[in-house]
C-alpha cells in the first residue's frame, strides 16, 4: 500500500459552517456507561504543576463546543484532563496563547459567575472562553477594613473579582467589575496566585491608606458592554444526569456519583462560610472540606484532616468550629 493511504485526514478545531449558537451534538464518551447529562471533574489538585496527566490511553474521548465570549466561530476540543490543558485546547482551537484565556463559563457568552467553570463540566455544556481584554490601573482609598470583593481563581494562575458588595468600597469605583483580573496590587504581581493568597494580600493592606490595582478586564461582545457585574442569564442547570466523571491528574478518570442532597446543602452553606472568613468562594474546595469532614466523629479529628489536606489556607479556629456545625446541620437537615 503506498505510504499516506487510509490515514485519517485531521479535522480542524474550528468549525466555520455551524452557527454561532451552541451546538449540543458530537459528544462521543466510550465507556462512560450511557450517563447523558454527566459531569466532567477537573479536581483543583489536577490544576496544579508536579504531577504528570494519565497517558493519552487512559483518557475518555470527550468532544466540547467552544466559542470566545465575544465571538468566534464555532471550535470542538478534546483531550484535555484539567484547567490548563483546557486552556491550550482553547488556545489551538483559536490560534491564540493559552495564557490569553482568564476563564471560561459554560452555557452562556457573559460575565456570569453562576455559570464559571470550576472543576466539573457537564458532558453537554457550551465553553465559552473568556480572553484578556482591556487593562486599567486604579487608586483605591480603603477607608474600611473590608472592600467587599469576593475573589476566585481559573485554576492556572489568575485570580479574580468573582462578586463585589452592594455599597462597599469597590462597588462606588464603577472602572471595577466582576471579572476582573487582579494582575497586580501595589506593583506585586499576582499572576501565579492562588484566590485565597489574594485575598488575604488584600485584607492585610493598611486601613486609611490607598493602593493601587492593575486589572484586566475581559474582552466582551457588545450586548456586554455595559455590564457592571455578573448578570443572571436563563441557561439551563447544568449537570441534569446523576452520574460524574472526574478526571485526575494521575491515573485513569472514574465515574462517581454527584453529591446527595445533603451534601449539596452542606458544600453551599461551606461556600458561604469561605466568602465570610475568607473572602474567596469556592465549591470545589467546600466539596473538599465537606467530604473530609462528613465521617468524622469529632471537630478534632476534622480539624486534623484539615491540616493535613488543606494545610496551606491556614484556616482559622473559629472558621473549623463553624464549618464543622455546618455539614452537621445539613446531615440532621437544620440548613
Amino acid at each position: 500500500m503506498p505510504l499516506g493511504l487510509g490515514r485519517r485526514k485531521k479535522a480542524s478545531p474550528l468549525v466555520e459552517n455551524e452557527e454561532a449558537e451552541p451546538i449540543r451534538a458530537g459528544l462521543n464518551v466510550p465507556g462512560s456507561g450511557g450517563l447523558d447529562g454527566g459531569r466532567v471533574s477537573l479536581g483543583e489538585g489536577a490544576a496544579h504543576e508536579g504531577l504528570p496527566p494519565p497517558p493519552t490511553s487512559l483518557r475518555p474521548r470527550l468532544i466540547f463546543h467552544t466559542q470566545l465570549a465575544h465571538g468566534s466561530p464555532t471550535g470542538r476540543i478534546e483531550g484535555f484532563s484539567n484547567v490548563r490543558e483546557l486552556y491550550a485546547k482553547i488556545g489551538e482551537a483559536f490560534g491564540i496563547p493559552p495564557t490569553e484565556v482568564m476563564f471560561c463559563t459554560l452555557n452562556t457568552h457573559k460575565v456570569d459567575m453562576d455559570k464559571l467553570l470550576g472543576g466539573q463540566i457537564g458532558l453537554e455544556d457550551f465553553i465559552f472562553a473568556h480572553v484578556k481584554g482591556q487593562r486599567k490601573e486604579v487608586d483605591v482609598f480603603k477607608g474600611e477594613d473590608a472592600l467587599g470583593l469576593t475573589i476566585t481563581d481559573n485554576g492556572a494562575g489568575y485570580a479574580f473579582i468573582k462578586r463585589i458588595r452592594e455599597g462597599s468600597i469597590i462597588h462606588q469605583i464603577q472602572v471595577i467589575n466582576v471579572g476582573d483580573m487582579i494582575e497586580s496590587i501595589n506593583g506585586q504581581t499576582l499572576i501565579g496566585c492562588r484566590h485565597y493568597e489574594v485575598a488575604k494580600m488584600l485584607k492585610e493592606l493598611p486601613k486609611g491608606k490607598t493602593f493601587v490595582l492593575k486589572l484586566v478586564e475581559p474582552l466582551k461582545a457588545f450586548d456586554m458592554i455595559s455590564q457592571r457585574s455578573g448578570s443572571k442569564s436563563g441557561s439551563a442547570q447544568l449537570g441534569t444526569g446523576r452520574g460524574t466523571l472526574r478526571l485526575r491528574s494521575k491515573g485513569p478518570a472514574t465515574v462517581e456519583e454527584l453529591p446527595s442532597a445533603f451534601e449539596e446543602k452542606a458544600i453551599e452553606k461551606v461556600d458561604d462560610l469561605l466568602e465570610s472568613y475568607m473572602g474567596i468562594r469556592d465549591s470545589e474546595l467546600a466539596a473538599t472540606m465537606v467530604e473530609l469532614g462528613k465521617d468524622k466523629k469529632n471537630p478534632d479529628e476534622f480539624a486534623e484532616a484539615l491540616d493535613e489536606t488543606l494545610g496551606d489556607f491556614a484556616f482559622p479556629d473559629e472558621f473549623v468550629f463553624d464549618v464543622w456545625g455546618a455539614i452537621g446541620d445539613a446531615k440532621v437537615g437544620r440548613v
